[in-house]
């Protein structure tokens, strides 16, 4: 692996700072407010296509009840279906894919908070029985499983975009794990800081005049 900050795991190292903003384009009312890209647009559409193949290659010919943790789940959710779908046109087997949705809030700025909101539906019946395959960026995912487990699905597995080292994490409860992080709050491809930079492409780092300009 190149010494870039990732490697094929989607580990990312403690001491990884990001990619300097002049290498790619992003919003530009978003100036001064991303220190660097943290994760580059093509490698996380890169790290997805990788997952769908894991699941692919797990589910064989089940269905399985996508779970779309929203809001921030949303465009990782989209294209790793997407990428599961273009497989299985280029294979001989076809995951078929239902997707449902379910909104939490845990965050204000960038803390989080104790308790775990779901907004909207909080009855997910329609799992009882089902295959089911959650994809969230990786908060808050111990509240919700146990939420889903009260409906009876018949098997669940958890699609995670971001899981964030911790001191006191025994175990992680993400079957396919997009990237490994430290510790840090991040914005973009749909996760947001108090609902804004959920534009971005690239996944970033915020920097201080962010923070402050979007806090609430």
């Amino acid at each position: 692996d190149k010494d870039d900050g990732t490697c094929q795991s989607g580990v990312i190292k403690d001491d990884w700072p990001g990619y300097s903003l002049d290498l790619f384009t992003y919003p530009e009312h978003y100036h001064d407010d991303i220190e660097s890209i943290y994760i580059p647009h093509g490698v996380i559409m890169n790290r997805t296509e990788r997952l769908a193949h894991y699941i692919m290659d797990d589910f064989q010919d089940d269905n399985i009840m996508v779970l779309c943790v929203l809001k921030g789940g949303y465009k990782f959710c989209a294209d790793l279906v997407e990428f599961i779908k273009i497989l299985g046109w280029n294979s001989n087997k076809y995951l078929e894919t239902r997707v449902e949705f379910i909104r939490l809030k845990s965050y204000l700025n960038d803390q989080s908070t104790e308790d775990l909101h779901i907004i909207g539906c909080r009855d997910l019946s329609f799992l009882r029985g089902k295959v089911c395959a959650i994809v969230d960026t990786g908060k808050t995912m111990k509240a919700l499983l146990k939420h889903v487990e009260t409906f009876e699905p018949k098997m669940v597995k958890v699609a995670g975009l971001l899981v964030k080292r911790l001191p006191n994490m025994a175990e992680s409860l993400t079957d396919y794990v997009g990237f490994e992080i430290p510790n840090r709050f991040v914005v973009g491809y749909a996760l947001d800081y108090n609902e804004y930079f959920r534009d971005l492409n690239h996944i970033c780092v915020l920097s201080r005049t962010g923070k402050m300009k979007y806090k609430i």
